[in-house]
C-alpha cells in the first residue's frame, strides 16, 4: 500500500476508534465502514515474533480463587519458499504454576515445524494441526525434573490455542465458512470448525476416547482498530457450547475421566496491509467434573485468559 493511502487509512481507522465524536469524523469514516474488504488476501512474506502468554486461574468449588498457571510462548515464524507454508521456529517457552513449578522447557528450545494447508486437517495419526505428540512426551523442565502428565498437556496445547487463533480462524477455509466471507463490517458467519469434535489425546496419560466437541463456532466482523500504526480488522470469535471428555491415566492403573463444558471467545486483529494476525486475546471457561474410581465426584473450575502479540525481533530478542 502507497504511503499517502496508507496514512488515510489509519487516520480513518483513527476516527472510528476515537468514537466519531464529531460530525465530520463521523462523515469521513462512514465511506470506510461501508466498503468491502478482503480479509482473506495472501499474507506478505514478512518474519513474525510473537510472544503468546496464557494464564489459567483455579477456582474452588466455592469459588474462591486459588491459584493460577501461566505458559509463556516465544515463537518466531518465517516465509518459506511456498508462500503457503510457513516455518515456526520456538524461542523458548517458560512455565510457571501454581504448585510452585518455575522453569523452561529447555528440549522446546530451537524447535522448527512447518504449518500450511495440509496441516489444518488430522494428519494420519489422528494429530491436530499434524503437531506431534511425541514432541511433548518425556520432556523435562530446566531443573532436570520430569513434566507431570497435566503441564505437558499444557504445554502441547499451547500450541494447538496459537495455530486455531492465528491460522484456523484468520485464514480462509478451503469449501466456505470462513475469514474470507466476512466482506464488511458487520458480517457474521458460523465457521468451518463449528461442532467438530477433534481428539486430544496425548502420550499414556491422556487415553485416545478423549476429545474436545466445539459448538457454534462464529466469526463476526466488528470493525477496524489499528496495532502498532497498522490499520487492522478486528474480528470477534465465539465458540458456543462447546464440551469436552478426557480419560486419563496419570500413573499407572490410575483411571480418571473428566467431563464438562468450555465456553471460549476473544478477538482477533488482522492486519488489513499484511493478511497476519497482529495480536490476538481469548478468554475461555471451564468447568468440569472429575471422576476417581471409589471416590466422591470433585468439580473443577478454571478461567483461562489468553494473549498474543507480534513484538517484533528487537522485543522478541531481549524479553
Amino acid at each position: 500500500m502507497k504511503t499517502m493511502a496508507k496514512l488515510a487509512l489509519v487516520m480513518a481507522v483513527i476516527g472510528v476508534a476515537a468514537g466519531c465524536q464529531g460530525v465530520s469524523p463521523c462523515r469521513g469514516a462512514r465511506p470506510m465502514l461501508e466498503r468491502e474488504f478482503n480479509l482473506a488476501a495472501s499474507r506478505t512474506p514478512d518474519t513474525k515474533y510473537y510472544v503468546m502468554e496464557t494464564v489459567a486461574e483455579h477456582h474452588a468449588e466455592d469459588g474462591t480463587r486459588t491459584g493460577s498457571d501461566v505458559y509463556k510462548l516465544w515463537l518466531k515464524c518465517e516465509p518459506t519458499d511456498d508462500p503457503d507454508i510457513a516455518r515456526y521456529t520456538v524461542g523458548r517457552l517458560e512455565v510457571a504454576t501454581v504448585d510452585g513449578l518455575d522453569a523452561t522447557i529447555p528440549a522446546l528450545e530451537g524447535w522448527s515445524y512447518e504449518f500450511g494447508p495440509a496441516q489444518r486437517t488430522l494428519d494420519e495419526e489422528g494429530q491436530v494441526f499434524s503437531i506431534p505428540h511425541s514432541r511433548f512426551v518425556g520432556l523435562t523442565d530446566s531443573n532436570g525434573a520430569p513434566l507431570q502428565p497435566q503441564v505437558a498437556y499444557a504445554v502441547y496445547n499451547t500450541f494447538i490455542d496459537f495455530h486455531a487463533l492465528c491460522n484456523e480462524f484468520a485464514l480462509p477455509t478451503a469449501e466456505g465458512g470462513g475469514i474470507q466471507d466476512l466482506k464488511r463490517v458487520g458480517d457474521k458467519i458460523v465457521h468451518a470448525a463449528a461442532f467438530s469434535e477433534p481428539p486430544v489425546n496425548l502420550g499414556a496419560a491422556i487415553k485416545e476416547g478423549s476429545y474436545f466437541k466445539n459448538g457454534e463456532v462464529t466469526l463476526e466482523f466488528k470493525g477496524l482498530g489499528v496495532v502498532d500504526g497498522s490499520p487492522c480488522a478486528l474480528v470477534t470469535y465465539d465458540s458456543g457450547k462447546s464440551a469436552f471428555k478426557m480419560l486419563l491415566e496419570p500413573m499407572p492403573g490410575m483411571q480418571v475421566e473428566a467431563m464438562g463444558s468450555s465456553h471460549y471467545h476473544g478477538d482477533l486483529y488482522i492486519g488489513l496491509e499484511s493478511g497476519w494476525v497482529e495480536k490476538a486475546d481469548m478468554l475461555e471457561m471451564v468447568v468440569a467434573k472429575v471422576t476417581i474410581p471409589g471416590q466422591p465426584g470433585m468439580h473443577d473450575v478454571i478461567e483461562r485468559t489468553l494473549s498474543i502479540r507480534d513484538v517484533g525481533k528487537e522485543a522478541f530478542e531481549q524479553d
